[in-house]
């Protein structure tokens, strides 16, 4: 008998034996139905999200015995699932783990949606993302800290929240990285495991190369987790040293505590008023009580109600939904969708930040890249059986390219000070950067059939383009609007230009001299783009950009925290809901801005400050 694993084929005993590893990794008390719950049971908080943040916060707040909690997740249970297990097959798409939610149309991207993907899983995106380890800058956090008037969000202060987090591991087969990360700025306790990559592509040479002769914006840094990004680096990633991805539940849910309950195919449609006061004819509501159900075909509503703090966790798209649903937002919008007002916040759902994604395959003269990993079944079990320690040659488990992801480096830029002056700077400051780029060996999802390609990803990380989300009605389980508003700002389309150039420019260093033997189509070959007609150039650029953007899958903001007296935001410092009391919100859909990074991992943050700040609020 064989087993598919999505495209590659493997035998099902040996699969099967891996999986019961996988279990014993990770054995919290994980539940299918409601009651199968502890009878009579009660529970200080309720977490509504079982994702990247929700299971760090679940954990930190069990270490309190006192402290009874539950995790409510709308996915299925990622325990025992190998495809997310290995790193590589983050290139393949497996729907069933995801929301398979898509954006309304996009004016600013030729009039076409897209599909916007979001973790339908426990461990939420981190159990299905491409594990990039960044930070961000310092500038980031900072401006959280300027914004909300709370120092505790600033780069300095929430250094004890990545030592909580960052468990700084050896790679797979422990290959020398010296010279790789500066290991001062890095943590070595905490939960999640880190490591640099293990397996060398055969391009790293040669982007390092470039990087010696190109020199200026293109030098290389040491360290891009350091708070200064900018310039080319190393890539740490989420993969522990057994070449094994790791997520908020590899991470956060190792021991069953009788304390801390998770409940998967739970999806939570609202949380109710448990109680209310008035004072000169304002009413104050508290939302301690939870409304899920397990059956969405006929959909059984149950309540559960916390004694201290209903926490949500469902993302940037879930938890405006959760909040609009309970009639907290702009009442206007409510009332058309025939939704009780209850609390008028018009900021839940607006503020929608995503960083615009473009993964540029240029056609190579080689034929030694990742292509064949994802269309070749032959090639696909042979790098398993390598990855599985099972290859006959003695390696390691997690040895070979599945051990990594699809990058090897990483690099940041900032776009000319001219362009800046004319169209503004969304960078959270003068050191971080507007771009990202990163190179890789292989077209990595869907390839073609034929062809073997090097990758050039550019990302704008610090879009001016803003959208919001919003509910579809009054069914609480319809998916809601989504309008990213992708490119609808000048500077976002002019920062896409600038990452071609810098591109065109490290593709055309020395070493790379025949190496690349077409570009994308719709894109100028490498000698073309330097002897265009400037203006055929930025028309070719801006139909190209507008036509093949995409989701980063790192959208934000959308129940955005400021300072506890101001007139907008949805959040004050803390993370409760402002004008109410027993809720919190706690994911990516906090931030007032996009980090210039991946935002695993500051969410990772969010989650250990909110810990912090729920404990210190109820132990004293």
């Amino acid at each position: 008998m064989i087993i598919r694993c999505t495209q590659s084929l493997y035998t099902a005993a040996t699969i099967l034996l891996y999986l019961s590893t996988l279990v014993a990794i990770s054995s919290a008390a994980i539940y299918d139905q409601y009651s199968d719950l502890p009878l009579g049971k009660e529970y200080d908080f309720i977490i509504a999200g079982g994702g990247t943040a929700g299971i760090a916060l679940a954990s930190r707040l069990s270490e309190d015995s006192a402290f009874n909690v539950l995790v409510l997740e709308a996915g299925t249970s990622s325990v025992g699932v190998f495809n997310i297990t290995v790193p590589y097959f983050a290139t393949r798409t497996v729907l069933q783990y995801d929301w398979n939610l898509t954006t309304t149309v996009q004016p600013g991207l030729g009039d076409r949606w897209l599909f916007f993907p979001r973790g339908f899983i426990l461990g939420g995106s981190s159990s299905i993302n491409g594990m990039f380890y960044t930070r961000g800058s310092s500038d980031d956090f900072n401006r959280f800290a300027d914004t909300t008037g709370d120092d505790g969000w600033s780069w300095d202060s929430i250094q004890q929240y990545l030592a909580l987090n960052e468990k700084l591991v050896p790679p797979a087969g422990n290959p020398n990285t010296t010279g790789e990360y500066n290991p001062n700025v890095h943590y070595y306790n905490g939960a999640v495991d880190v490591s640099l990559p293990s397996f060398s592509q055969s391009i790293d040479s040669k982007v390092l190369d470039a990087v010696d002769e190109l020199g200026g914006i293109y030098s290389y840094n040491e360290d891009v987790n350091s708070g200064s990004p900018l310039g080319l680096g190393w890539l740490p990633r989420t993969i522990d040293s057994e070449g094994r991805r790791s997520s908020s539940v590899t991470a956060y849910l190792p021991d069953e505590k009788d304390n801390l309950d998770v409940l998967v195919n739970a999806r939570v449609a609202r949380v109710v008023p448990t109680s209310n006061t008035t004072l000169n004819s304002t009413t104050r509501y508290s939302f301690r009580t939870v409304e899920f159900t397990q059956d969405i075909t006929n959909v059984t509503l149950t309540q559960i109600t916390a004694s201290k703090e209903v926490i949500i966790c469902g993302g940037v798209v879930g938890s405006p939904q959760i909040l609009l649903n309970s009639g907290i937002g702009n009442s206007t919008t409510l009332l058309t969708a025939g939704i009780t007002a209850l609390v008028d916040l018009p900021s839940v759902g607006q503020n929608l930040s995503d960083q615009a994604f473009i993964a540029n395959a240029f056609l190579a003269s080689t034929t030694d890249t990742y292509d064949d990993i994802n269309r070749n079944d032959t090639v696909s079990n042979e790098v398993l059986a390598e990855w599985m320690g099972e290859d006959g040659q003695g390696d390691f488990q997690g040895a070979g390219p599945l051990g990594d992801t699809f990058a090897n480096q990483i690099s940041y830029y900032r776009i000319s000070e001219e362009l800046t002056d004319e169209y503004g700077d969304f960078a959270a400051g003068a050191t971080s950067p507007h771009l990202e780029i990163y190179p890789g060996n292989g077209y990595f999802i869907a390839p073609p059939t034929t062809g073997y390609h090097m990758s050039m990803t550019t990302v704008v990380v610090s879009p001016a383009s803003r959208g919001s989300i919003t509910i579809n009605g009054s069914n609480p389980f319809t998916p809601p609007i989504i309008d990213p508003g992708y490119l609808t700002a000048k500077f976002d389309i002019v920062a896409m230009k600038e990452a071609f150039k810098i591109v065109y420019t490290f593709l055309n260093a020395s070493v790379w001299d025949g190496y690349i033997l077409e570009p994308p189509t719709g894109l100028p070959s490498i000698p073309d783009f330097f002897t265009m007609n400037a203006t055929e150039l930025d028309v070719q650029l801006e139909s190209y950009i507008r036509n093949s953007t995409g989701s980063s899958a790192h959208p934000v903001g959308t129940v955005a925290m400021s300072a506890k007296d101001a007139s907008y935001g949805a959040l004050d410092p803390d993370l409760k809901v402002k004008g109410v009391d027993g809720l919190r919100v706690v994911d990516a859909s906090a931030f007032p801005f996009v980090t210039c990074s991946h935002t695993q991992v500051p969410v990772y943050v969010f989650a250990e400050r909110a810990a912090v700040l729920i404990k210190t609020s109820w132990q004293q």
